[in-house]
């Protein structure tokens, strides 16, 4: 004798899991790997090629240049991720990622005013080539905090927080340790935080088949 499930009762059954999964789901695998190049290339040019005895001579405009093309493709392909993740989201929705993409914009913006006063302030030029470095590792972190929260993604907010520690800690190893601790635990970080947006991504494909 067989047993027959109502429907109605497996469509309760699944749905706590659906309701549970939220909308708009962004891939930043693309952004991840374009922000570890960026670390691993740029602060990793920097780092052997500062302090008193660099391995390498390599020109002063090279790692920020390496990491400002990184840190720019990879903000670009954050926005395009998100906008694609937009496509059939609720209003609020909307509104979440235009206001968390604005984000990007104000508080890089910030950034550049304060270390560009600082430096004017107290007339040391030179220490933009360290201010920059950890400075835009903490404001990409807070980001990151800021964006996990709202789209409720634990491995965005690990990443934002893990981040924003190391930046700000970075500055206690001086140059060029800083550069160092850039390069190695942040692109590490991007390397590993790439390898499981993979693995979040197929559970979450996953759950939609179930």
């Amino acid at each position: 004798m067989s047993i027959t499930i109502p429907r109605s009762k497996t469509a309760a059954q699944t749905e706590p899991l659906a309701a549970t999964r939220p909308q708009g789901e962004v891939d930043n695998r693309a952004a991840y790997a374009s922000f570890g190049l960026a670390y691993v290339l740029g602060h990793g040019a920097a780092a052997v090629s500062e302090g008193e005895s660099p391995l390498l001579e390599l020109p002063a405009w090279l790692p920020m240049a390496l990491l400002g093309a990184g840190l720019t493709a990879g903000a670009t392909l954050a926005t395009v991720a998100a906008l694609r993740a937009q496509r059939g989201a609720s209003g609020p929705d909307v509104l979440t990622g235009k206001l968390l993409g604005a984000a990007w914009v104000a508080a890089f913006a910030a950034l550049f005013l304060a270390i560009t006063g600082l430096t004017s302030a107290f007339d040391t030029p030179e220490l933009q080539s360290v201010l920059w470095p950890a400075g835009s590792g903490l404001v990409v972190g807070l980001i990151y905090l800021a964006e996990g929260a709202a789209r409720r993604n634990l491995l965005h907010y690990g990443l934002g927080c893990w981040l924003a520690l190391i930046s700000a800690a970075a500055f206690f190893a001086g140059v060029p340790g800083l550069y160092w601790v850039l390069a190695v635990a942040g692109g590490g970080a991007y390397a590993v935080a790439t390898a499981l947006e993979h693995r979040r991504l197929v559970s979450l494909e996953g759950h939609d088949r179930r």
